[in-house]
C-alpha cells in the first residue's frame, strides 16, 4: 500500500541530523519512494497525518540472544542442562521456536527494525527469519547466527555454542552452521563474566589462536562475516589478529590494538546494556556475588575504553544489547543508545545516527536501510517528542514501520521490577 508521511520532522540518520520540517514521506510498499515538500498531489495515498511528531530511522540491534527475555534470576542456571532439556524432542523445539518469535515481535514493537542474533538454540534463528521474510510472522528484519563456536569450558560452550576441540573441528562446526544459510559466523574467544575462576580476569583467553584463524578462514571462504565475542585486551588483539571482522563487547585497546582494528577494517560493536547491572547494580538487587560485580565493572570499563578509543581513531563503533543477560530486554535498545551518549560522551545525533545508519553500514545494510531517503526500505518509527532533546522519549513510540508494514500505538507488555531498577541509571 502506497502512504504519506505528512506534518511531521524527519531525523534523516546521518550522522548530523537536525529536524527537517515541511516534507511528505512517500512510501510504495517496503520502499521509501521519495521525499517530497508538503502540499503535493497525494491521491494515490493513504495519508499518515503526523501531528508534529518525529518520524527517523528504525533502531537495528546489532547484539542480541533470542532464547531469553532478560529477566532477573536470584541465582545462575545451568544453560547447558537447559538447552539439553529444551532440543530433547520435537515439542519443546516448537516451544523454543515460538518463545523466540514472540521475542522478536516485541523487539519489532519497540521499534528495533532489523536485529542481528549473535548466538541461538540449534538453526532456530535462521528459521525464524525465514519465517518473517517470507510473511508467516511478524518480526523485525534479522541477520542471524544461529549456534556459535566455542570450545571446551569456553564461554556458552554445548549450550548456545558448539564446543570446538581443535582447529578442523572448529572448521567443520563453521560449515555445519553455513549449510543453514546463516548471514554471519559467531565466535566465543574469551570467557565472560560469570566465567570467571578468579577476580580480576573475566575475559581469560580459551579459544586458542589457531582455532580462531581456522574457523575465520572457513567463514571468509565460505562468504561470511565473523563476529566474536571478546572481553580482554588479550582475546581483542589474538580476534583481530586471525581475521575476526567484528568485535562484540571489547576490552581497553592499546596502539597495537588500535593499529589491527584499522588494518582488518574491524569494527567493535559495543554493548553497555549487560555489563551495568553487574558492574554498577547493589549487589542486593543483581544479587551478583562480589567477584562477579567486580569483574562485571572491569568489563563495563573495558566496553567505554573500547569504543572510546575507536571513536578517536575513526574506527566504527556499532550498538547492540546482548539481550538476554539478566535485566537486558528486548524492548530496551533505546536505552543502549542513551548509554552510548551517557558514558561515551557522543551527542544525542551521534548516538542515534550510530545506532540506525552506523549500524546497518555495519552489519552490510548501508544500502538497504538505515536513513529516511529514497530508494532506502521503509523501516521507521515515530515519537511524540524530539529524540535529540531526550533519548528517553522512544520508550514509547506512536507508529512502528517495518518494510512498510505501519503497527499505530505498539504494545509491549514490560517488567516493573527492570524497568524500576534500570530507570535510575538514565
Amino acid at each position: 500500500m502506497k502512504y504519506a508521511f505528512t506534518n511531521g520532522y524527519i531525523l534523516d540518520g546521518t550522522e548530523g541530523m537536525t529536524p527537517q520540517s515541511g516534507l511528505t514521506v512517500l512510501t510504495d510498499g517496503e520502499t521509501i519512494e521519495a521525499i517530497v515538500p508538503d502540499g503535493q498531489d497525494l491521491t494515490d495515498y493513504s495519508v499518515v497525518n503526523l501531528k508534529g511528531q518525529y518520524l527517523m530511522p528504525g533502531l537495528i540491534n546489532l547484539h542480541t540472544h533470542l532464547p531469553s527475555s532478560g529477566k532477573p534470576k536470584k541465582k545462575e542456571s545451568d544453560p547447558v542442562k537447559l538447552v539439553k532439556v529444551l532440543t530433547s524432542n520435537a515439542l519443546f523445539r516448537r516451544l523454543v521456536r515460538s518463545m523466540c518469535q514472540s521475542y522478536a515481535k516485541t523487539a519489532l514493537l519497540s521499534g528495533v527494525t532489523t536485529m542481528r542474533t549473535m548466538g541461538g538454540v540449534l538453526d532456530v534463528d535462521t528459521k525464524i527469519r525465514d519465517a518473517i521474510n517470507s510473511g508467516k510472522a511478524v518480526g523485525p528484519r534479522i541477520l542471524a547466527s544461529n549456534m556459535a563456536i566455542s570450545v571446551p569450558g569456553g564461554h556458552m560452550a554445548d549450550s548456545l555454542a558448539y564446543s570446538a576441540h581443535s582447529a578442523e573441528e572448529a572448521v567443520q562446526y563453521v560449515r555445519k552452521v553455513a549449510a543453514q544459510k546463516p548471514d554471519v559466523i559467531k565466535l566465543m574467544i574469551t570467557g565472560g563474566v560469570l566465567d570467571a575462576k578468579v577476580k580480576g580476569e573475566p575475559g581469560a583467553l580459551k579459544m586458542q589462536p589457531e582455532i580462531v584463524k581456522a574457523a575465520c578462514d572457513e567463514a571468509h571462504r565460505l562468504g561470511l562475516k565473523v563476529a566474536a565475542h571478546v572481553e580482554s585486551p588479550e582475546g581483542v588483539r589474538v580476534a583481530l589478529q586471525n581475521g575476526v571482522d567484528t568485535i562484540e563487547h571489547g576490552a581497553e585497546p592499546d596502539e597495537e590494538i588500535i593499529r589491527l582494528f584499522k588494518e582488518r577494517k574491524a569494527c567493535q560493536v559495543a554493548t553497555i546494556s549487560p555489563a551495568l547491572p553487574f558492574a554498577l547494580f547493589d549487589r542486593s538487587v543483581s544479587h551478583a556475588s562480589e567477584m562477579a560485580q567486580f569483574n562485571g565493572e572491569v568489563v563495563f570499563r573495558g566496553i567505554l575504553d573500547c569504543a572510546k578509543a575507536c571513536l578517536e581513531n575513526g574506527i566504527p563503533v556499532g550498538l547492540g544489547t546482548d539481550t538476554g543477560c539478566p535485566y537486558i530486554t528486548h524492548y530496551d535498545m533505546w536505552r543502549e543508545v542513551n548509554y552510548f551518549h551517557k558514558y561515551c560522551g557522543v551527542t544525542t545525533a551521534f548516538a542515534l545516527h550510530s545506532a540506525t545508519l552506523g549500524n546497518a553500514r555495519i552489519a552490510g545494510l548501508g544500502d538497504v536501510t538505515g536513513s529516511i531517503e529514497p530508494g532506502k526500505c521503509a523501516d521507521f518509527i515515530v515519537c511524540a517528542e524530539n529524540p535529540l532533546e531526550d533519548l528517553t522519549v522512544l520508550r514509547k513510540l506512536s507508529l512502528v514501520v517495518a518494510r512498510g508494514q505501519l503497527t499505530f500505538h505498539p504494545k509491549i507488555k514490560k517488567m516493573p521490577d527492570v524497568e524500576r531498577e534500570l530507570d535510575k541509571f538514565l
